[in-house]
């Protein structure tokens, strides 16, 4: 930082009309997961957790040494996280799902290969209004050394290559809030089904209230558009990160399918973590949520002040990018639609 540089405190609730600030989005985003991480924590340790949520948060190689406490504490982000939530819950209708989908079928946003995405979060969120900043108020970690450090804890486990790539590219779908978003409220936050009643699994789901689809007669129904055991593959989930960068990816990657539902799933906490939603699952779906708990405590907990050198490993994650992004006929490099 430069000497007399003050830090710019991130604006949570501005008007994002004239501009994106990107610390306000990255300052939620955190609150966000400070919140699943101190519910688990506390729930584990007062001995109400299931042995399920247990079994999500045990302590894996790379986190053995840390205090997963250690994070900001889960009172200090309510107000902001609550405030947040009841935007998205009145906003992310059925309705608002279905024109997203639509505007994101009917344009390109940008092309630009998945480094390039990288550089491009990291600056947009990291320089965001020219001052310095980490985007973290947990650590000291610039975007680009976070996705790294989620990708190196992921390869120090020896978990697959795909699974490495996949925790190097889980939050790129954040470009989205500088590419059409109406705000944060759809862009970062616990996802959720739309199109049936809105589950109790779901964070504060009193603040449903105002969303018009919670007195609609169909999509106020358990079931709703959908059948028991139908699958996740046929359920529309709140439009987000994770539902924007599912859809890239599963158009133009040959990465598994147990990385896609990583990607799609990480913020579905009312089904993996809070037990919710389990009368939409089929066969293959038993298989994607184990998928998703093991991919959960790296997403959670690899923040750290170890600061991992871009430089150093590009080379490494390149190889793993033209495996699963596979360059096309001129390219070195995919150019990916945005």
């Amino acid at each position: 930082m430069a000497p007399g540089m003050d830090l710019e405190t991130p604006n949570v609730a501005e008007n994002f009309n004239d501009h994106r600030d990107g610390l306000a989005l990255e300052a939620t985003s955190d609150a966000v997961d400070e919140i699943n991480v101190m519910k688990a924590a506390m729930r584990v340790k007062n001995g109400t957790a299931t042995q399920e949520e247990a079994d999500i948060y045990e302590k894996s190689q790379f986190d053995a040494e840390k205090d997963k406490t250690q994070f900001r504490q889960y009172e200090d982000a309510c107000d902001r996280v609550k405030n947040f939530y009841r935007e998205q819950h009145e906003k992310q209708t059925m309705s608002f799902n279905l024109k997203a989908r639509n505007d994101f079928k009917m344009q390109t946003r940008a092309e630009m290969t998945i480094w390039q995405a990288m550089e491009k979060l990291n600056s947009l969120i990291d320089e965001s209004e020219k001052v310095e900043w980490s985007g973290d108020p947990d650590t000291s970690l610039s975007q680009i050394e976070h996705l790294l450090q989620a990708a190196e804890a992921i390869r120090r486990d020896g978990k697959p290559k795909w699974f490495q790539l996949t925790g190097l590219v889980h939050d790129l779908g954040k470009l989205l809030f500088f590419y059409g978003s109406k705000g944060q409220w759809d862009v970062v936050g616990d996802t959720f089904p739309v199109g049936c009643r809105f589950d109790e699994s779901i964070i504060y789901p009193g603040t449903f209230e105002d969303n018009p689809d919670s007195k609609d007669p169909i999509y106020s129904d358990k079931h709703g558009i959908y059948t028991p055991g139908c699958g996740m593959d046929n359920i529309m989930l709140s439009w987000g990160h994770d539902e924007y960068l599912y859809h890239i990816c599963k158009e133009q990657s040959t990465l598994p399918d147990e990385a896609l539902a990583m990607i799609r799933y990480h913020s579905f906490y009312p089904w993996h973590t809070a037990g919710g939603y389990r009368w939409m699952m089929n066969d293959k779906d038993e298989k994607m949520l184990a998928a998703v708990k093991a991919f959960n405590p790296y997403d959670l907990y690899s923040k750290s002040d170890d600061m991992p050198d871009p430089v150093k490993l590009k080379e490494y994650y390149m190889g793993l990018i033209n495996t699963y992004f596979p360059p096309r006929e001129g390219e070195t490099e995919r150019v990916i639609r945005w």
